[in-house]
C-alpha cells in the first residue's frame, strides 16, 4: 500500500477509486425518522431501507463491486452440473488459501450450519477467541457448548494492543488438557472478531494455535468473513510478516488452518459463501450436506452471476489498495470522534466505527440495552443506520436467565468503496451532538422477544417518553435542518 501524505496536518483517506454508478440518497425530516423507529420497534434491522440514509447496519452483502466483478458476471455458465463458473471460483479460492477442496454454500452462516452439523456432538466444546451471534447458535443448536479463550487484552475497549483478537494460548492449552481432544468439536479462530470491536488475530498467533491444535489432534476451523481487514492488519502491524505480499499472508493462514470458511458478502464483496479444506476426510463429512441443504456441489444455492463476481472479488482482495479502503476509512472516523471526546474503541479494527455506549450512555444499565438506544438516538437526529452489538444480541439460556455482553457497542459499518469522507464526517457531527445532548436518551424494553437471534426480528418499545424529547431539542438546536 501506498503512503499518501499531505502538507497540512490533518489526515484524510484518500479513495482508490472513483465512482462510476451513483444511487440516490434519501433524508427524511426527523418526526418521520421518529416514526420509522418507532414503526420498527426500536430495531435499526427493521427499520425500510427507503427510510435510511446512510446504511451503516452491515458490511455483509452491500459492499460496492468493481467494474471487473459486474463484467464478470455476463459470462456465467448456469449449468446445473460440472458448471464452468464453478471451477473459475474454486481456482480463485485455491490461489487465494492453497485447499485442495471447496464447498459452496449461499451464505456464512451456511456453512456454519454445514461445519456444525458435521463436526459437533452433544456435549462437546468449541472453543474459540470469541463468538459471533450465527456460530455460537448453530454450535448450540447441534448439542454443542461454546467458550471464548479472547486475552484479557482483547475485551480492554481502549489499548495499544494491535491484535486484541488473539486466543490466549496458556488457556488454550489448560483448556485442551482438561477437557481432552475427544470432547473438543473443534477451535474457531474468527478473522477480525466482530463482537469486540473487529479487531484482529495476529499470524504469529494462528502459527501457535495451529501447532497446539496439530499436536493434539483438534481441528482448526477459521472464520475467514472478515479477513481482508485482518491481512491488511497483519501486513501493516505485523513487522515479522511485513515483508510478505498479501497472497503469501492468505496461504499462510490457508496452511496453518484445517478447514476454513467464509461469507462472500464480506470477503469477496458478493453474495454466498464457501468452505474450503485440503484434509480430505474433512471434505467428505461435509459433503454430502451441501446438496441436502445448499444446492448441487457446483453451486451450493448461489447465483452463477454472483459466483463470477466472487472469483474475482477474491483475486482483487489480494491488492492492498483495494483492502486498505475499509481499514483506513474506519480509522479516520475513530481518530474523528476520539477528538470530541466522545468514547470509541481503540485501536480502529475493522468492519466498522464502534462507538462504547456503556460510556457513551453511562446512566442506563446494561438490561435496558445502551447500545440498541444509540443506535435508536442516533437514527432519530441523523438518518444514519447502525447496530446494536451488545446485550441485545445475545439470547436468554435455558433458564430464561439473560447473560451480560462483555461490551455495550454501536457498531458504524463501513461498506468497502460506498461512503465518502463527508458521509462519515456528517455522522461523527451528530454523534458529537448526541454526545453533548445524551442524558436525554434513555432505555429499551421487549414487546416481542424470539427465544432465538432475537436481535433480528425483535421488536422493542421506550421507555418513558425520551425519543420525543430528543427529537424537540434536536429541532430546537438545528432549526429547518434534516
Amino acid at each position: 500500500m501506498k503512503e499518501i501524505r499531505w502538507m497540512s496536518d490533518e489526515k484524510f483517506p484518500l479513495e482508490m477509486h472513483k465512482a462510476r454508478v451513483v444511487q440516490k440518497l434519501n433524508l427524511l425530516e426527523p418526526e418521520k425518522r421518529l416514526e420509522a423507529i418507532e414503526e420498527a420497534g426500536f430495531n435499526t434491522f427493521l427499520l425500510k431501507n427507503r427510510d435510511v440514509f446512510l446504511d451503516m447496519l452491515t458490511d455483509s452483502g452491500v459492499n460496492a463491486m468493481s467494474d471487473k466483478q459486474q463484467a464478470a458476471m455476463l459470462q456465467a455458465d448456469d449449468s446445473y452440473a460440472g458448471s464452468e463458473t464453478f471451477f473459475r471460483l474454486e481456482a480463485a479460492v485455491r490461489m487465494m488459501f492453497g485447499t485442495k477442496f471447496f464447498l459452496p454454500a449461499h451464505q456464512g452462516r451456511a456453512c456454519e450450519h454445514i461445519i456444525s452439523k458435521s463436526l459437533v456432538n452433544s456435549g462437546q466444546s468449541v472453543l474459540m477467541n470469541y463468538h459471533f451471534t450465527t456460530s455460537k447458535a448453530h454450535v448450540i443448536l447441534n448439542g454443542g457448548k461454546v467458550e471464548e479463550l479472547i486475552s484479557d487484552r482483547g475485551k480492554e475497549l481502549n489499548s495499544t494492543e494491535k491484535f486484541k483478537g488473539n486466543i490466549d494460548i496458556s488457556i488454550l492449552k489448560k483448556r485442551i488438557k482438561e477437557l481432552g481432544s475427544e470432547n473438543i468439536a473443534f477451535v474457531r479462530m474468527e478473522a477480525g472478531t466482530n463482537l469486540i470491536g473487529g479487531q484482529p488475530f495476529s499470524l504469529k498467533n494462528l502459527e501457535e494455535v495451529s501447532e497446539i491444535c496439530r499436536s493434539s489432534n483438534v481441528t482448526l476451523v477459521t472464520d475467514a468473513s472478515l479477513l481482508a481487514d485482518n491481512l491488511h492488519f497483519i501486513k501493516t502491524r505485523e513487522e515479522e510478516f511485513m515483508h510478505m505480499s498479501i497472497n503469501e499472508i492468505s496461504l499462510k493462514i490457508g496452511s496453518l488452518s484445517d478447514i476454513i470458511y467464509f461469507s462472500a458478502r464480506k470477503l469477496g464483496c458478493a453474495r454466498g459463501g464457501g468452505i474450503c479444506t485440503s484434509n480430505e476426510n474433512l471434505f467428505k463429512k461435509m459433503q454430502a450436506l451441501i446438496p441436502l441443504y445448499e444446492g448441487f456441489l457446483t453451486y451450493g444455492g448461489i447465483s452463477v452471476r454472483e459466483m463470477e463476481a466472487i472469483a474475482v472479488g477474491l483475486e482483487e482482495t489480494m491488492d492492498e489498495d483495494m483492502i486498505s479502503q475499509g481499514p483506513i476509512f474506519i480509522e479516520f472516523m475513530v481518530n474523528e470522534l476520539v477528538k470530541r471526546g466522545i468514547p470509541a474503541v481503540t485501536p480502529a479494527g475493522g468492519l466498522g466505527c464502534h462507538v462504547n455506549a456503556m460510556s457513551f450512555l453511562e446512566h442506563i444499565p446494561q438490561n435496558e440495552y445502551p447500545a440498541g438506544a444509540l443506535a435508536a438516538a442516533l437514527f432519530i437526529v441523523s438518518g444514519a443506520r447502525g447496530m446494536e452489538r451488545g446485550t441485545l444480541s445475545e439470547q436468554r439460556d435455558e433458564n430464561g436467565k439473560e447473560p451480560l455482553a462483555d461490551m455495550e457497542l454501536l457498531r458504524l459499518a463501513m461498506p468497502r468503496r460506498v461512503f465518502s469522507v463527508s458521509h462519515a464526517m456528517f455522522v461523527v457531527d451528530r454523534l458529537h451532538w448526541l454526545y453533548k445532548n445524551r442524558h436525554l436518551v434513555g432505555g429499551l424494553e421487549w414487546v416481542e422477544e424470539p427465544d432465538i437471534l432475537r436481535f433480528f426480528f425483535g421488536k422493542l418499545k421506550a421507555k418513558g417518553n425520551w425519543p420525543q424529547e430528543l427529537l424537540n431539542k434536536f429541532k430546537q438546536d438545528f432549526k429547518n435542518s434534516l
